[in-house]
């Protein structure tokens, strides 16, 4: 795992902030909070636009598109939006996109895009003052008068990390997310020289093995139709597969995964970043992957192989035809998100952390914090982990039929 972060990293290079952009100092921003879908709908030319300017890579989970198709499967009744925005001389320079959720007697905000999003982050111009805009984006969350920020997937390199956490924000847990370079990883007709040569024999061999059950084909689909049919079908066959090995998976099973997924993976008009990766046998899909495209980097979602064929490593040829495919698409880095499973660290030119944090807004989120609730998350999940396995399938198997 160390040697990991002395492995060389591949910078991303991002188009510069645009000479247009105010950058004076006495210009303040003027804050604003929309709170109406047809609000943040409204929105959708200016965060575009600023998106353009000065998203990073991973911010394509605060993409507007992304948070669209998200919004109308997961925002549900006690939910509302609170979204601050900033603005110099009437420009967009700034998007908090946050949701106000009302649990436990509480108000809890929380990054739009949950329970899907990987990363949480804010969107702001890069203009040589977004400490100054993060400080002001700040005090504007302090004022929306919640009792808690739960900020999660948050990675060290998020816009936020310029101004750095509040003082009293609590570290609840850090991950890692590993990211393959594919200038390193894809070989003209597999896995690369850097994998070890028999590495690169099984692989041959999964392929020679897998062509004698049938026609094996490869494609790479855009948004649309038959992308839409795609995503439902991984869906299902990951759901299948979790079930099968005892995991238990709420946010999988919930219905509203697979239907945001085949929405987004059908929206061919509206910008959607979803991609495809597919093999099939004799037409049938056997292995699919949805990966996010974003400025030079795919993020790779869900990858999910059909039953039949699990033992027979397709699973490893699809890790390694999406590396190829992305790449191809014009990426230059494909991140295997959190957490660091083993099979991820095989293909890990490098690592990000990912942490979750929580920030206490009042007296009963200090309490909450006081009294080690905010534990109670990381505790379950260990717990889960360490049940026996029957009680683990059992509990995957009424998990993932999508109840709640």
């Amino acid at each position: 795992m160390a040697a990991l972060t002395a492995l060389r990293t591949k910078c991303i290079e991002l188009a510069a902030p645009s000479m247009a952009a105010p950058t004076t100092r006495e210009v303040a921003p003027t804050i604003d909070i929309v709170s109406g879908h047809d609000g943040f709908l409204a929105l959708q030319p200016e965060w575009d636009a600023l998106f353009a300017r000065a998203a990073l890579p991973q911010q394509v989970f605060q993409s507007h598109v992304f948070l669209r198709h998200w919004a109308r499967h997961y925002l549900e009744a006690g939910s509302r939006l609170s979204i601050v925005t900033a603005r110099r001389g009437g420009r967009l320079v700034m998007v908090w996109p946050l949701i106000a959720q009302r649990r436990f007697g509480m108000t809890i905000l929380r990054f739009m895009g949950v329970p899907v999003a990987q990363f949480g982050d804010v969107l702001v111009e890069r203009t040589g003052h977004e400490v100054e805009l993060l400080q002001a984006g700040w005090a504007a969350v302090r004022a929306l008068r919640a009792d808690l920020f739960e900020l999660r997937k948050l990675r060290t390199d998020a816009a936020l990390a310029p101004a750095g956490m509040p003082a009293d924000a609590i570290l609840l847990e850090q991950r890692e997310a590993p990211y393959a370079d594919l200038d390193l990883r894809v070989g003209r007709e597999g896995p690369s020289a850097v994998y070890a040569a028999r590495e690169r024999s099984n692989h041959r061999r999964r392929l020679r093995r897998l062509s004698e059950r049938g026609d094996i084909s490869f494609a790479t689909l855009d948004p649309g139709p038959e992308a839409a049919g795609l995503a439902a079908e991984a869906i299902a066959m990951k759901q299948m597969a979790l079930t099968r090995h005892g995991i238990v998976a709420p946010t999988v099973a919930d219905p509203r995964f697979a239907a945001f997924f085949h929405d987004l993976a059908g929206d061919a008009e509206g910008g959607s970043p979803l991609r495809i990766a597919v093999i099939r046998c004799d037409d049938q899909a056997i292995g699919i992957d949805l990966a996010l495209d974003c400025k030079q980097v795919s993020f790779g979602h869900v990858i999910a192989t059909h039953p039949d064929h699990e033992r027979g490593g397709v699973g490893g040829i699809l890790v390694h035809r999406s590396f190829a495919a992305a790449k191809a698409r014009g990426n230059a880095l494909f991140d295997l998100l959190a957490p660091a499973d083993a099979y991820k660290l095989e293909h890990a030119d490098g690592l990000t952390v990912v942490s979750d944090a929580m920030l206490p807004l009042s007296w009963r989120g200090r309490l909450i914090c006081r009294l080690g609730l905010r534990h109670l998350r990381p505790a379950l999940r260990a717990a889960v982990r360490n049940l026996p396995e029957p009680v683990t399938r059992r509990l995957a198997a009424w998990s993932n039929t999508g109840k709640s």
